[in-house]
């Protein structure tokens, strides 16, 4: 009869089938050997699962990377893989390997920008960090031209703060999500103002808070420092402010201000000589020296003058003043500094 021999063949079938699935069931739970605890893959910009796991395979990590990449296949995970740098640990099936590709959780790192540094200072430090791309010189101007007027200073309009990133991304993209930042805080801050700001716009709010950050890194004294500024624009009086000449110098400041630096009419950034603000932002502010210009203190002082040890003695009339400068200024302690030290994150 024919009918044993049919069964047998079906048999053996079925049984061949059942080891073939035995098999990719043990390849897909079998647990990736890296050979330390954890690594880090990148997976390049089209780069397939298949591509992923042959190389996976040569470095020793699994086995059986045709069968699993079927596998993966079938069950639609090929599709979803996306191109980043990902964690993976010693101790995880090749299925939890390959979801975990597939849910694009790629590694995060983060690069603070500090409150009060330039924008040239700012995209200096973007470009030395080896998981940003940095883009060239005339791509990244075209690129700060789109984000604000051609004919518009960026200086001041990024947000100074710490930012997340995937390796890939560049520092144009840091700088987009920082204006963007910027853009949103300044519109929210300028639309609750209040009526007796004496500010005409935004651009000029930013401006005074560029100022009032490289014033004074002491949390405490953003409000005071604010509001004198804003009391001497309401009075017609120049702000005489240093950082402003010292920005305006640019590379010819040596650390030393002169006399002759706060006569000199030529530099538009001297506010001991022009009355008003100067033309551009002169730092990167901090959203706390923004809010300070939004919300000054409400006392009398017009002046104030470096303590030495960072902070600032504030006085509402001019000998007053002077006796500060007399005290702090003519007889300068051995540790002097006009500024108290800001935190490593600052810096």
């Amino acid at each position: 009869m024919i009918v044993r021999p049919l069964f047998l063949a079906a048999t053996l079938v079925l049984t061949s089938l059942g080891a073939g699935v035995v098999y990719v069931t043990t390849l897909w739970h079998q647990t990736l050997n890296l050979g330390e605890a954890s690594r880090l893959l990148t997976i390049e910009s089209g780069e397939s699962l298949h591509q992923i796991l042959r190389r996976a395979e040569a470095q020793g990590w699994l086995s059986g990377a045709g069968w699993i990449g079927r596998l993966a296949q079938w069950q639609g995970l090929d599709s979803k893989i996306q191109a980043g740098e990902f964690r993976i640990r010693d101790d995880m099936s090749v299925e939890n390997f390959i979801r975990h590709l597939a849910t694009g959780q790629v590694v995060q790192y983060q690069i603070t920008i500090p409150e009060g540094i330039t924008l040239g200072a700012a995209i200096a430090l973007l470009q030395q960090h080896p998981k940003l791309i940095p883009t060239p010189a005339d791509e990244l101007s075209a690129v700060l031209s789109s984000l604000l007027s051609p004919s518009a200073s960026p200086e001041g309009w990024f947000l100074p703060e710490t930012w997340s990133f995937s390796a890939g991304d560049t520092d144009a993209d840091i700088l987009r999500r920082a204006h963007a930042a910027m853009d949103q805080l300044l519109s929210d801050l300028w639309g609750s103002r209040a009526s007796t700001l004496p500010l005409a716009s935004p651009y000029e709010a930013l401006i005074l808070a560029s100022i009032v950050e490289r014033e004074t890194a002491a949390p405490s004294e953003r409000s005071q420092i604010a509001g004198v500024f804003l009391r001497r624009l309401k009075q017609g009086m120049r702000l005489q402010t240093d950082p402003t000449v010292i920005y305006g110098l640019g590379e010819r400041y040596d650390g030393n201000l002169r006399r002759t630096h706060l006569r000199d009419s030529g530099n538009s950034y001297n506010t001991y000589v022009i009355k008003g603000l100067p033309p551009t932002p002169i730092a990167l502010p901090g959203e706390a020296a923004l809010r300070a210009v939004f919300n000054p203190d409400d006392s009398n002082a017009l002046y104030f003058v470096a303590k030495g040890d960072g902070t600032h003695a504030f006085s509402e009339s001019l000998e007053e003043h002077e006796e500060n400068v007399r005290r702090y200024q003519l007889a300068r302690r051995a540790d002097y500094r006009s500024t108290p030290e800001r935190s490593t994150q600052e810096r």
